[in-house]
């Protein structure tokens, strides 16, 4: 079938989804490593008490962009009934995860937080290639990064904005602040909301052949196998794409995990405050502990906002991607490598910069490469494979994602950082290494439809 082209407003509603499952991974990702610190997590602890979010990727992704393909309703769709299962459940989880009152509960609590969002992710990357011609594909995902952009920084900057407001910032021994609560609250409101008004704004195209579609649903199930043959059968451009997602998720996962305590202590000088180091029957020393902790929990709010900023870069970029694709074809490889080698020199600088006011170039740097990731290897990979599948080849490139992830948590990252010593500003050293060897893959990619659309 050929498809019409769509127009700005229409492929924003279709993406403005992906507002609200952006705030749950931007406090996610700014914020969970400071709720495990406020709870007594060691700082090389954090890297395995992350391991929840990259599994839950690799279970669930593959089996909703599967069960999304069988699926089909003539008034909610294809992918919209998962877009709305999965902002019920990540609304509710990002209520109770800064509430958790140990630390296990908090881990527990982003399994859950990670599996949701990624129920509702995943259908958001297949929408796009199912409602736009392949030629309004790079356009389509640059919108939706986009939209990414503006809830990360958005999300990055709440607990400094609702304590700039009058919430407190401050917290007993143990317990999370308010300012982190009352914005993962926000962040609930936002995600449903956003989810629900893609629901109610956008229309998606029935199977070409109802009748084929209906006998192939009557037919035995044969979900694991078909995954694993579609593993097995995956296109020579999707296994180069994912040597370069390999790298770059390897990169952002450290940051996610361990820029919190590499910035408070390397350039904030305020490290989270270990209770076993203070006498807390003693007046003196627990005065000096709730002043320790109160300066780590404003210079956490600053990492936070810092982080912010490459959503902010990350929309400019798909902005300007944005006017440009909206008239004319790019060449997507040398995009995607320029914008991660970029990135890589940001994570570097991180180690050298002489005060926290420089830490804004890096994020700025990093959003470039932020901003080409969620769009870049979507566009190159819509381009390369087999239409019917593209919801299980969406969800099993998620493996690409995933995998360096959970190699990170079991260790990769404590293990790589340490090869340059003990300091953890050497992890983010480490993630600048790892997007300058993504960007360099980049040079693998030949096909000639997946690097730029060509007219048939």
């Amino acid at each position: 079938m050929q498809k019409p082209k769509l127009g700005f407003w229409e492929i924003w509603n279709m993406s403005f989804g992906f507002l609200g499952i952006q705030f749950g991974f931007a406090l996610q990702g700014g914020f969970m490593s400071r709720i495990f610190q406020t709870l007594g997590a060691a700082k090389d602890d954090i890297p395995l008490l992350w391991i929840a979010a990259p599994l839950t990727g690799l279970l669930v992704q593959p089996i909703i962009g599967y069960l999304s393909d069988k699926t089909w309703h003539p008034r909610w769709g294809r992918r919209k009934p998962y877009f709305l299962i999965g902002a019920i459940l990540s609304s509710l989880a990002l209520l109770f995860v800064p509430h958790s009152p140990v630390l296990w509960m908090a881990a527990g609590f982003l399994w859950i937080l990670d599996a949701s969002i990624n129920i509702s992710m995943e259908p958001f990357r297949a929408l796009v290639a199912d409602n736009l011609p392949d030629s309004q594909r790079s356009y389509g995902f640059v919108v939706q990064t986009l939209i990414i952009g503006i809830g990360t920084w958005i999300a990055s900057n709440l607990p400094w904005l609702v304590s700039e407001i009058g919430v407190s910032n401050e917290a007993a021994q143990g317990v999370v602040p308010m300012s982190v609560k009352v914005a993962f609250g926000i962040g609930a409101f936002v995600f449903m909301a956003s989810i629900l008004y893609t629901i109610f704004t956008t229309s998606e195209y029935p199977p070409e052949d109802m009748e084929e579609f209906e006998r192939e649903k009557k037919q035995k199930n044969r979900f694991l196998l078909d995954i694993i043959e579609n593993i097995g059968n995956m296109p020579l451009t999707m296994k180069k794409l994912g040597v370069i997602q390999f790298f770059s998720w390897f990169a952002f996962f450290t940051m996610w995990s361990m820029a919190n305590p590499a910035l408070t202590e390397h350039v904030f000088h305020t490290p989270a405050p270990i209770e076993a180091n203070y006498d807390l029957n003693n007046a003196t020393q627990l005065l000096q502990f709730n002043t320790d902790n109160t300066a780590f929990q404003e210079a956490s709010n600053s990492v936070g906002s810092y982080m912010g900023i490459y959503g902010l870069s990350s929309m400019a970029f798909a902005l300007l991607l944005t006017f440009y694709t909206s008239k004319k074809r790019i060449n997507r490889k040398y995009i995607h490598m320029g914008a991660l080698i970029l990135g890589g020199f940001g994570f570097i600088f991180m180690y050298f910069v002489p005060s926290p006011s420089w830490l804004a170039l890096s994020f700025t740097l990093i959003g470039f490469s932020w901003g080409s990731i969620l769009s870049m290897p979507y566009a190159m990979l819509s381009s390369a494979i087999d239409p019917k599948r593209m919801g299980v080849f969406m969800g099993i490139f998620n493996m690409f994602i995933v995998i360096p992830q959970i190699i990170a948590a079991l260790g990769g990252v404590n293990f790589t950082y340490k090869l340059l010593g003990e300091n953890t500003i050497n992890a983010m050293i480490i993630a600048g290494i790892s997007l300058l060897i993504a960007g360099f893959c980049n040079l693998l990619i030949t096909n000639p439809n997946a690097i730029s659309y060509q007219e048939k």
